[in-house]
Order: C-alpha cells, then structure tokens, then sequence
C-alpha cells in the first residue's frame, strides 16, 4: 500500500514512516525539505498520486492566535487534493483532552482540525494522543529559572513518541475508524511531580515549586488530560524511557 506521511521527516512521521516500510508498505515522508508546501498546497498533487492513505502529521508553527488558521487552510488544501487524487483514507494526529480546554487557543485549532476531516468527503481516522515524554524537558523550561521550576499539579498521562508512532501507523493501514481512538502512557502524575522525576534523572538540583497557575497546563483540571476507559494504553513507562 502507498501511503504519503505528510510531516515525514519529524518526530512522529519519520518513525511512522519506518514502522510502514518495514511491514511492506511504501510509506513516503514529505515536508518542505522534500518540496511540498500544505500552507500553500505546493507539491500536494504530486505527493499524492497513486496513494491510498495520507497521514497528516504537520503541526502549526506557533501554540498562538494563527493556528486555528494554519489548521483551517492546511486541512483544505489537503481535503481538496485528496479527493482530487482519489485518497480512501485520511488520517490526522491530534491531543487528548483538546475539547476539555476552550481557554487555550491551540487546543482550539486541534478540535477545529478534526472537525474539517470529520466533515470532509474524505473517510477519515484521527488519533489522539496524551503529552509525549519528548516534550516534557521543553515544558519544563515554560516557567523556570536558575534556582527553581514552577509547575501546576495538573493530572497528566504522558506516551513515549514511539508508541504514538506504532499507534498512528497501525490506524493508517486498517479500515478508516471514521471516528477516533485515544492513546495514552500506562502512568498518571501530576505535572510537578514529573518535574521532579524528570530532573532528578537528569542531575538537575533545581527545585520545583507546585504553582497552579504556571505555564500552559496550568488551564486543565481535573482528568482533561487523562485518557479515558476505552483508551489504548501503551506499555512504554516514563522511568523505563528516562533510564534509557
């Protein structure tokens, strides 16, 4: 099966795209340094000639005010040169929690992307998942300083980058979902508490300092981060990938 990996050469896609080679699939990564362009629709047509899935893994460049644009134009482009090359699948990579937190404005775009592909003529399947274990030395950096890390005691259930690949390569290659299935890590912590995990793996003596009102996360209460009961849980644990 030829499948395009739009966002191929990233975190996520360059793994999703391994994972499909190797189980006989011809999985092509495309990104801008391969010449396609989704804000502009550049290269589209032909990254998707001949292709029966596309996995649409991009991400908006900011976390700000333009990303509910980006994502509005993005899906269009995609939709269109889809059905224009005849696509039977579409799939999409979005978060959990991400209709649980109106206040953010990235969140926001994330549910105004999946609701263009559930309304699309394209038959779709979105994965969500919870925070990577990749991004939590970034989210630490949020609201810290030399001596101290402030962070909410927010719930969170986070999922190495590779689960989530395995997770979205499965989903690309079976029937479309038209509907979603949420992933998550097989751990709950509170966000300051796997702060304080995080930096005592890395030899860091900062103190972390529990502030409910620091950095991003901080808008989410109670379980909107945490996966629910028909979740898949990935057996990946944060200490087993700090340790790694």
């Amino acid at each position: 099966m030829k499948i395009a990996v739009i966002g191929g050469t990233g975190l996520i896609g360059s793994q999703v795209v391994k994972i499909l080679n190797a189980s006989g699939h011809e999985a092509v990564p495309h990104s801008p340094p391969t010449g396609l362009d989704l804000l502009s629709g550049k290269g589209l047509p032909e990254a998707l000639t001949g292709v029966a899935v596309v996995v649409n893994l991009t991400n908006s460049p900011t976390f700000d005010e333009a990303s509910p644009a980006f994502f509005q134009a993005t899906m269009d482009n995609l939709l269109t040169a889809a059905v224009a090359a005849g696509v039977g699948h579409a799939v999409i990579l979005s978060i959990v929690g991400a209709d649980q937190l109106p206040d953010l404005v990235y969140y926001r775009a994330k549910v105004l992307q999946e609701d263009i592909l559930k309304a699309g003529p394209v038959p779709y399947s979105i994965v969500r998942a919870t925070q990577f274990f990749e991004f939590i030395d970034s989210v630490l950096t949020w609201t810290a300083d030399e001596n101290t890390v402030r962070l909410p005691a927010t719930r969170v259930q986070p999922i190495a980058a590779a689960d989530v690949a395995k997770a979205v390569a499965d989903v690309s290659v079976g029937a479309p979902l038209r509907g979603t299935r949420d992933i998550a890590g097989p751990e709950v912590f509170t966000l300051d508490e796997l702060g304080r995990i995080t930096l005592a793996a890395r030899g860091d003596h900062r103190t972390v300092i529990t502030d409910d009102s620091a950095g991003m996360f901080a808008a989410a209460s109670g379980d909107a981060l945490i996966a629910g009961g028909d979740a898949l849980i990935a057996r990946t644990a944060y200490r087993e990938w700090l340790a790694r």
